[in-house]
């Protein structure tokens, strides 16, 4: 087992993110960091994840509903408006030229969304910048990732972050198949089986240990 090539990071989806976060901490033994408010609704926090034991260009971060949010609406990203428990909903690969890979996945069968700007303002009253091609899910966990690209902002995995080891990341879905054109369409190999639901699962290792996270 291993893990995409070109992963960029780990989406942990939880209702609530302090409560998330403190779950996480739990679990794993490394508390993950505030990373930014997301216009959307959203905020989190982060870890980095190193890679035989070296620093990477890979993170996980624990999003949840901005308590501190204008609109106490639901929020409308990786299904967090009917969340209900703490779960991990998908990924995201990195690339550099955003449209351009938009326009391949499209040739190649599998629509990943527009080519959209995005930001978060972080703790220290900054704002950090990339862009994005993703669609809602319908369903999540969902194994096809979604596309970044950082641009000229440096990618928060190599910046100054908790780490933990990442060990795997495997996916089933119930139509291997379907969810392997997409995979294939975007230029991803990962290992994903058939079962009964979709499932996204990561084996990391901090101080508890060997964890698995799904």
């Amino acid at each position: 087992m291993g893990f995409p090539a070109a992963l960029d990071h780990l989406v942990y989806a939880v209702p609530d993110l302090a409560e998330g976060t403190t779950g996480f901490e739990e679990l794993t033994g490394v508390r993950p960091v505030p990373g930014g408010r997301h216009p959307v609704g959203s905020a989190n926090t982060l870890v980095a994840l190193t890679r035989d034991g070296a620093r990477a260009p890979h993170y996980l971060e624990v999003i949840g509903p901005d308590p501190e949010r204008a609109d106490p609406g639901p929020v409308r990203v990786f299904g967090l408006s009917s969340l209900d428990r703490p779960h991990l909903a998908t990924f995201a690969v990195g690339v550099t030229d955003l449209p351009g890979a938009v326009k391949r996945a499209r040739a190649a069968g599998h629509d990943p969304g527009d080519a959209e700007p995005w930001s978060r303002a972080t703790p220290d009253g900054g704002r950090l910048r990339w862009s994005l091609a993703k669609k809602e899910s319908g369903r999540y966990p969902d194994p096809v990732p979604f596309l970044i690209d950082w641009g000229a902002t440096p990618q928060p995995g190599l910046g100054d972050l908790p780490t933990l080891e990442l060990v795997s990341v495997r996916a089933e879905h119930p139509d291997p198949e379907e969810a392997g054109r997409a995979l294939s369409a975007l230029g991803v190999e990962l290992d994903l089986v058939e079962g009964p639901e979709p499932l996204l699962e990561a084996v990391l290792h901090g101080p508890k240990g060997e964890v698995v996270l799904r």
